[in-house]
């Protein structure tokens, strides 16, 4: 019989082993090509356009564009079941539409900064419209490909790859291209991010096509009429998604569990940069301490997230996270009485980001087995999007919280609205116990 330490340790190098695949190295590569875009017509734009002297108004405005993001799910099907341009099929589905998607995405950012911000910001606002459109649809391509072409087991890993992968997108295009803007013109910024969107293209070659669902609809004949053919095909790729999922028990509580996850780790990021700022530290130490500590104890935490999924499943992951995020909070409440305290501050956003970022992990593994491959598209486009009420929505109330209870009371609180969430998978967990036997029969 095999030593009980020996065979734990092994089951560990299992683990942490699942990072060492040609797919997982894929989907780092896609995470990078998935977060590029997104600082590009958001905090990257609205940078350039504050040094031209562009009104905060104008500003503010002008980055209503990044709305596509929210509201993917509304051509996710056509993604998901439409075949992609004749050329590009031979590639499969995915990556068809990938190559595409990317190629205009290319276009699309050195056009972008061709804009004028002076004299042309209906040009610029149309371009990153364009840009945050074409990078919501790689999103949608890029999800369904990681759900489809991992195992259960895998979805850990492949989740701390594509965030792993995203952060050092966002790098590029956030402090990347802010600290190039000391020495070059934004035309050759914005060519040089474009041309980084080769790694995306570079993924797309070397990946390995999904094998098809095995409820993707059959072709329709020719005799059958058009109009027959686009009711069937909009009932199997809009509606079919949608009532495949409600008809799962406890699909209701899922969808709660969904929104309410995040809840309190929103509500209190939410608040982060003014709280900092009331506690007296200075522009410098936040950005050292959350941009740098920050970043690097969030990679940790995804990769531990990855390996906390593979080793003992995700629910037991997501409680892990759950409990984690909701404990650190607690740190900022104890900042809050400590004041400036630039040692303490590290302690907690590093607690914090590490959490956080094993969270993100589970909960993106989670949300990836949720989904049907024959709608993974549709499903994780749904599903994210209703994550984004509970991260944005929901946390609009933070700021009342603040002014009527105060810092310390604000923390305190928001480690209490993480116990809905934590009931609520625990819940999950039991309903899938008592229906597992059920299924065996």
């Amino acid at each position: 019989m095999s030593d009980p330490a020996e065979a734990r340790s092994r089951r560990w190098r299992d683990a942490v082993a699942v990072y060492c695949d040609r797919r997982q190295l894929v989907i780092l590569l896609m995470g990078f090509a998935s977060g590029l875009p997104l600082l590009l017509g958001f905090s990257t734009l609205s940078y350039w356009l504050s040094q031209a002297h562009v009104s905060l108004t104008a500003i503010g405005g002008l980055l209503a564009v990044s709305s596509p993001y929210a509201v993917k799910f509304l051509w996710a099907p056509v993604l998901d079941q439409v075949a992609p341009p004749r050329p590009l099929r031979r590639l499969g589905r995915r990556r068809g539409w990938l190559l595409a998607i990317q190629l205009l995405l290319m276009i699309a950012i050195a056009a972008l900064g061709f804009g004028d911000p002076k004299q042309g910001l209906g040009y610029i606002a149309a371009m990153a419209l364009v840009v945050a459109f074409l990078s919501a649809s790689q999103d949608i391509v890029i999800d369904a490909y990681r759900i489809e072409i991992l195992t259960a087991a895998e979805q850990g890993a492949g989740a701390a790859m594509t965030q792993t992968g995203y952060r050092f997108g966002l790098l590029a295009a956030g402090a990347g291209a802010l600290a190039l803007s000391d020495y070059i013109p934004w035309l050759w910024i914005y060519g040089l991010m474009a041309a980084l969107m080769v790694v995306g293209l570079v993924a797309t070659l070397i990946a390995k096509e999904p094998s098809p669902p095995a409820g993707a609809p059959a072709p329709d004949r020719p005799d059958v009429p058009v109009t027959e053919r686009a009711v069937r095909w909009l009932r199997h790729a809009a509606v079919e998604p949608l009532t495949e999922f409600l008809g799962r028990p406890g699909a209701l509580w899922i969808l709660l569990f969904v929104l309410l996850y995040k809840y309190g780790d929103a509500v209190a990021g939410a608040m982060a940069n003014p709280f900092y700022q009331q506690m007296g530290f200075s522009g410098v130490e936040i950005a050292e301490v959350t941009k740098i500590l920050g970043v690097v104890a969030t990679l940790g935490g995804v990769f531990a997230g990855g390996a906390l999924v593979a080793r003992f499943g995700t629910v037991a992951a997501l409680i892990v996270g759950g409990v984690l995020q909701a404990a650190t909070n607690l740190l900022f409440a104890w900042l809050a009485v400590a004041g400036h305290d630039i040692a303490l501050l590290a302690a907690a956003v590093s607690a914090d980001s590490f959490t956080g970022g094993l969270g993100s992990a589970a909960f993106v593994a989670y949300l990836s087995a949720l989904c049907n491959v024959a709608f993974t598209g549709t499903q994780y486009a749904l599903l994210t999007s209703l994550m984004a009420v509970g991260r944005t929505v929901l946390a609009t109330s933070a700021g009342f919280l603040v002014d009527e209870i105060g810092w310390v009371g604000f923390f305190i609180a928001t480690t209490g609205l993480a116990v809905p969430g934590l009931l609520l998978i625990l819940w999950l967990r039991r309903l899938e116990r008592r229906l597992a036997p059920a299924a065996q029969l």
